[in-house]
């Protein structure tokens, strides 16, 4: 039977659940996850490998998680709609990722701007339907369907993974037939030492004052591997002395606290020991320089450590 595959972007406003689904139908947390929007900040791909079945062939779905929409007020926020740009570009298939307890406004009129431009078949993915009155489900369908013509339109509720396995049979069949581009086991695209980061910056996010996260990044500046151990040496980026103070915290309490949870998740993903080292650094302004946010991209990243070694 034939062999169906190719790239499928999910995108949408901040908060709509977009990472949630990733990790729920990959089956492992491939991108970090909190309560507040804008967590994600590139391009993160997560693998789904389908087996063949009755009637259905076998494939391979390659979602792409993407930064919430939003309009750009830093060079930050610019890379971060770049970011979603490319996913709208290069894509097979879209799913527009809504979050079904919110009411329509401005900022779903210009994420809907965006999906016209793509000439890629959209879905519509009414998420959140879990917390949803059931009464109000068939008029959002219509004041969407008003709006754009979707080929599909599938409610889920990707925490609590309902309906997730109908989007997928749909999303299989909408896609080429073409090649294995991953092997089996590969879950995402993203090297370790990023995720590392990622996973560094979700406790960042999770355990510190709202004035903090969005002005901090993380950059893992040493990995070495050893075959019961990884040393894992990571900075983490704020803006003000007084973030880096709360970071900290009272005789580094909070930043022990940070380094603990992290290591924890880095551990599991890693199947090794972990080490770890945290610094925390003031840069000014960081998510206004151009050059230090290009940096910051494991992309871009890996090509700096090639040149190096």
């Amino acid at each position: 039977m034939a062999f169906r595959s190719g790239f499928v972007s999910i995108i949408g406003r901040p908060n709509a659940g977009k990472s949630t689904l990733l990790n729920a139908v990959v089956g492992e947390k491939v991108a970090i996850v909190t309560h507040k929007p804008q967590t994600t900040r590139n391009r993160i791909q997560g693998i789904v490998n389908v087996e063949a079945a009755s009637g259905r062939p076998a494939g391979q779905i390659i979602l792409v998680d993407t930064p919430g929409i939003h309009k750009p007020a830093s060079s930050l926020s610019r890379k971060m709609m770049q970011e979603v740009e490319v996913a709208l570009e290069g894509c097979d298939l879209l799913l527009l990722m809504v979050d079904a307890t919110e009411k329509f406004g401005s900022g779903d009129e210009f994420v809907l701007e965006l999906v016209k431009r793509s000439k890629a078949p959209v879905f519509l993915v009414l998420n959140k339907i879990d917390c949803l009155e059931k009464s109000k489900l068939l008029p959002l369908i219509s004041e969407y369907v008003r709006l754009h013509a979707f080929v599909e339109v599938i409610p889920v509720s990707a925490l609590k993974k309902q309906g997730l396995d109908i989007l997928m049979a749909s999303v299989l069949k909408f896609l080429p037939m073409g090649p294995r581009y991953f092997p089996k086991e590969q879950l995402t695209d993203q090297p370790e030492r990023f995720l590392a980061a990622e996973l560094i910056r979700e406790k960042l996010l999770q355990l510190t004052a709202e004035e903090v996260p969005y002005s901090c990044t993380v950059r893992v500046e040493q990995w070495e591997e050893k075959p019961k151990l990884t040393r894992i040496a990571a900075v983490i980026y704020c803006e003000r002395e007084g973030q880096k103070g709360i970071i900290i915290g009272r005789g580094g309490q909070m930043l022990k606290k940070i380094g603990a949870a992290a290591r924890f998740e880095i551990e599991r993903r890693l199947g090794t020991r972990v080490f770890l080292e945290l610094f925390v650094k003031v840069r000014a302004n960081w998510r206004e320089e151009r050059g230090f946010v290009e940096g910051m991209d494991w992309r871009r990243q890996l090509e700096d450590l090639a040149e190096d070694s």
